[in-house]
């Protein structure tokens, strides 16, 4: 009877809570909106200091366009340092000091001198501080949601377009009023929300009632018989745990991994450049300065709706276990409006285009990370996302200067879209493929991937001869 009781008690210690799927997990939630929102806006929406900081400090738009690439390349290569931290401290506090970090560059930023100071502050340290709250959030997002999860991760996506369409004027009107400096330090300011999203990142703890506290209690109450102690001891043993790795290089082991972080630098590529030239390229086609800017918040308008609608219908019970092929649809959708749209010049037709490169450009936001945590599951997503935020940070630097040459040199943004567009359509054709044909579960790890760096290097050729 003893030993039935302590033994059901230890049973009842190691079980472990599921996730909640609701509850404070709306809470939650709505810190995760507020993290991704500015992680994704705040790069685009502080480009309209640009033209102030380019009579200020006598530079170039080149020289003020580099604070939003340094602040995304750090969001994306700071993604290992995040792992590390979550895993070493949990993702409250490193939360907490990233809001501290992307708010005092900001505040730092106001009292800049010169252009390199500002790369150090708004750049540097505000990245950083963006990239200790991105991680953790979706972390937490994850640890909270299981069959909810494909709705969550698309409503939390869906901060990135909201906050672009209010970051945007919000950041015009302080410009008009308090200068480029006061603007700065009020938006240090905001984005002291970020600790405040840190601190309601409550981790999920089960009530331990540790089964020796029971095994004492019930000493007092009945007398020891013999072996009786030593079956307590037995089936309460405490047992170290183990070592948690800072960083976990063996998720790398997994191939649907490897060939999700392929398919992702090849997105990174492409994904952004459109909406960094599409302002310019309507004004070069006689669209009126005003009009120009307002295609991108049509951009916005129709992200807000994509992003949780494709997070609903990715939680379908017949799309969810073909999540990498919808997420597949999804790249070729937004690569053909790309390839499509590239001979638009009037701007009825840049209104087309917006409307459904929102739509596909929503729909890959929601899905990205839910289809990274649907390969590597929750105990090795903090890991893998540092992984592949790194590599990302690669391609954010590479894509937009390549894009940027080609105009210098051959004066066509034509050759942007076409360029972006099969990026995308390349990315969405090799991850269908390659999870297809290479995922399987008794191959031989070593052989399948010599073929899948064929097939890789088979997919650039094509491209190449495609945009040649």
């Amino acid at each position: 009877m003893i030993l039935n009781t302590v033994s059901s008690t230890h049973l009842l210690d190691t079980k472990k809570w599921s996730a909640p799927d609701g509850g404070w997990g709306w809470i939650v939630l709505l810190g995760c909106f507020v993290i991704t929102g500015f992680s994704y806006a705040f790069p685009k929406a502080i480009s309209v200091y640009f033209k102030e900081l380019m009579t200020e400090f006598d530079c170039g738009y080149s020289d003020t366009a580099w604070i939003s690439s340094i602040i995304l390349a750090m969001l994306y290569g700071s993604g290992p340092i995040s792992s590390i931290m979550v895993n070493k401290f949990g993702c409250r506090p490193v939360m907490l000091v990233g809001g501290l970090l992307a708010s005092g560059g900001m505040i730092i930023a106001s009292f800049s001198t010169n252009i390199i100071q500002l790369y150090l502050t708004a750049g540097v340290i505000t990245g950083l501080g963006l990239a200790l709250n991105f991680q953790p959030s979706l972390i937490m997002l994850g640890s909270y949601f299981d069959k909810r999860r494909p709705l969550a991760n698309g409503l939390a996506a869906a901060g990135s377009p909201v906050f672009l369409s209010a970051l945007s004027p919000l950041g015009q009107l302080l410009l008009n009023h308090y200068g480029w400096k006061g603007g700065f330090l009020i938006t240090g300011g905001l984005l002291l929300n970020c600790c405040a999203c840190g601190a309601i990142m409550r981790p999920l703890k089960c009530k331990e009632r540790k089964a020796i506290a029971c095994s004492q209690e019930l000493k007092k109450m009945l007398p020891p018989e013999a072996g009786q102690e030593n079956i307590v001891c037995e089936n309460n043993n405490d047992k170290k745990p183990s070592k948690k790795k800072l960083l976990d290089f063996s998720v790398l082991a997994d191939l649907g991994l490897i060939i999700y972080i392929i398919a992702k630098f090849i997105v990174v590529l492409g994904l952004f450049v459109p909406t960094i030239l599409l302002v310019n390229y309507a004004k070069d086609q006689g669209v009126p300065d005003q009009d120009a800017a307002f295609l991108l918040s049509i951009i916005g308008f129709i992200d807000i709706f994509a992003r949780p609608t494709c997070g609903i219908v990715a939680g379908l019970k017949w799309i969810r276990p073909k999540m990498s092929y919808f997420f597949s649809l999804a790249l070729l959708f937004n690569g053909l409006t790309d390839v499509c749209s590239a001979t638009n010049t009037d701007y009825k037709g840049l209104v087309i285009f917006c409307v459904f490169f929102g739509l596909s450009y929503g729909m890959v936001g929601a899905l990205q990370f839910e289809v990274l945590m649907g390969i590597v599951g929750k105990s090795g997503f903090s890991s893998a996302l540092g992984l592949v935020l790194l590599i990302e940070a690669v391609a954010v630097l590479i894509g937009p200067p390549s894009a940027g040459y080609l105009v210098d040199r051959y004066k066509n943004y034509e050759l942007i879209f076409y360029m972006a567009g099969g990026e995308l359509i390349t990315a969405g054709i090799f991850l269908a493929l390659a999870s297809f044909i290479f995922i399987k579960e008794k191959a031989e790890i070593w052989d399948i991937y010599v073929q899948l760096l064929i097939f890789c290097l088979l997919m650039c050729i094509m491209n190449i001869s495609v945009l040649y």
